[in-house]
């Protein structure tokens, strides 16, 4: 889906026996496929299934049981130095202690996500394309890597924050094209959305353009509703097929999928390229699937025309405007078929995703708890104002307290403007840097900056939207009284 058409309106799986196969049995009874076990990681389990992957990324672990190779690669702005993230062992979950120490002081960005199937289609930052990013020559931007922090089976673990701007994308690489059966999974979150175009993952134009429908084949997660007629919030799992986004043939929505709300998502499309896509989503904590959506191609995009291309973050011409998080994904050779899928899911139950156990929430105001600290307009800019708002839920108002003593959103610290401790001095976002002016401690019900020993203050007891926090002697104060999350 792009900006554009808004305007225009051979890996083989290990099998495990007995009563590891029975926890998946009845699942696959149906269909009499039978792939391997929920034990073993997706790729396998595609393989086993007749489909295997032909692009496979992942910030949080392995997807293969034998892959022992980095997973991303993170630059540091201080000195331009790279790093690669790799696993604790072959098979597992990544080691991501080397980058909390390469990144401490500094802000890193997330240059590459690598291929981990056996095509190596690694996944740069994009070039940009008919919509321009902000980065150089109208490339797109990379994502923060210490934004979104996460536990992957009881290990500290990094997730891809994708805020407008930021994409990846890969050209002319190993894929399904022209109408060839293609599967796409990946893991997603509810807490991370918006209704712009295109938070994609799955295949698009070796052009960054558009070149007609039929010409994508991707998933998109968020709460947009190009055709009308929604019934919900959202944010739903979508097909990006070009020239639409489809949660029907149709496009609207129907009222048994008005929403999917987990810290964890998955999210599920398939395409035989002729006569068929089908849409599910599932919690990638627990349970199975749910259908929300198998039929007919729409109008226009029979057969399809999918070409050699993968984008994260985007959609096909570039359209940068939307927001999401994603922890793996893979693109699939072949129509996966509901036992391989049901096995995927029942293995992604397993990998133990989890949000930090760092507390996080809103922090609200003493003076009137329907007011909550807030980062003006959902910006990430460094020197974007921390302000009084009311409290709406947003990701812009979801403050983690860290241990280190900082307080952070989007990966970004509250600090005190240029580390000046003189009364009045405003209240912003800034890089964590390690800065003493990033440091809070709460004493008695305030939020006390240790340096200086002065206290996060509501000014003139203003609870208007809009009025900037600054620093200021601890008075005692309801001003300066703030409920942190536990």
């Amino acid at each position: 889906m792009t900006v554009r058409s808004r305007l225009r309106h051979a890996r083989r799986a290990l099998l495990l026996a007995g009563a590891a196969m029975a926890l998946v049995s009845g699942a696959l009874a149906a269909s009499g496929t039978q792939p391997a076990a929920a034990a073993s990681l997706p790729c396998d389990i595609y393989a086993s299934g007749g489909t295997p992957c032909v692009a496979a990324y992942s910030t949080t672990r392995a997807l293969y049981a034998s892959y022992n190779g980095p997973l991303y690669q993170i630059q540091r702005s201080s000195d331009g130095t790279s790093m690669n993230i790799g696993l604790l062992s072959a098979g597992g979950d990544v080691n991501a202690a080397p980058q909390v120490s390469f990144c401490s002081g500094t802000t890193c960005t997330i240059t590459k996500i690598y291929d981990q199937s056996p095509n190596h289609s690694d996944l740069p930052i994009s070039w940009g394309g008919f919509w321009h990013g902000p980065g150089p020559n109208g490339s797109d931007v990379g994502a923060n890597a210490m934004a979104l922090p996460m536990m992957i089976n009881g290990h500290q673990a990094f997730g891809v924050r994708v805020t407008p701007g930021t994409g990846y994308r890969v050209d002319n690489v190993t894929l399904p094209t022209g109408s060839q059966p293609e599967g796409v999974y990946m893991v997603t979150s509810s807490n991370l959305y918006n209704n712009q175009c295109c938070f994609d993952f799955g295949s698009g134009e070796t052009s960054h353009t558009d070149t007609g429908n039929g010409h994508m084949n991707a998933i998109e997660f968020g709460s947009a509703c190009w055709f009308g007629g929604c019934t919900g919030p959202g944010p739903w799992v979508e097909a990006d097929l070009e020239n639409g986004m489809y949660s029907t043939n149709t496009g609207p929505n129907t009222a048994s999928n008005p929403g999917v709300h987990y810290p964890f998502v998955s999210a599920w499309e398939k395409n035989n390229g002729t006569s068929n896509f089908t849409l599910k989503y599932g919690n990638a904590a627990s349970g199975g699937l749910t259908t929300t959506y198998s039929g007919q191609l729409p109008n226009g995009y029979s057969p399809m025309h999918e070409e050699a291309d993968i984008l994260l973050g985007t959609g096909g011409d570039n359209s940068n405007g939307a927001s999401g998080e994603f922890f793996e994904g893979a693109v699939t050779a072949g129509y996966p078929s509901d036992a391989t899928e049901n096995a995927v899911q029942a293995g992604l139950t397993t990998a133990g995703y989890a949000q930090t156990s760092a507390p996080s929430g809103p922090i609200t105001a003493g003076l009137n708890s329907a007011k909550c600290v807030d980062d003006s307009a959902f910006s990430t800019a460094n020197g974007n104002k921390i302000q009084m708002w009311d409290c709406t839920g947003g990701i812009n108002q979801q403050w983690t307290v860290e241990p280190d003593g900082t307080l952070q959103v989007y990966g970004k610290c509250m600090d005190i403007t240029g580390a000046n401790y003189g009364n009045g001095t405003l209240i912003e976002l800034w890089d964590c840097n390690g800065g003493a002016n990033q440091q809070w401690k709460a004493t008695n019900g305030t939020l006390v900056n240790p340096a200086s020993g002065k206290c996060l203050d509501d000014p003139g007891s203003n609870t208007a939207n809009g009025t900037q926090l600054v620093l200021w002697t601890c008075n005692g104060g309801s001003n300066q009284q703030w409920h942190l999350p536990s």
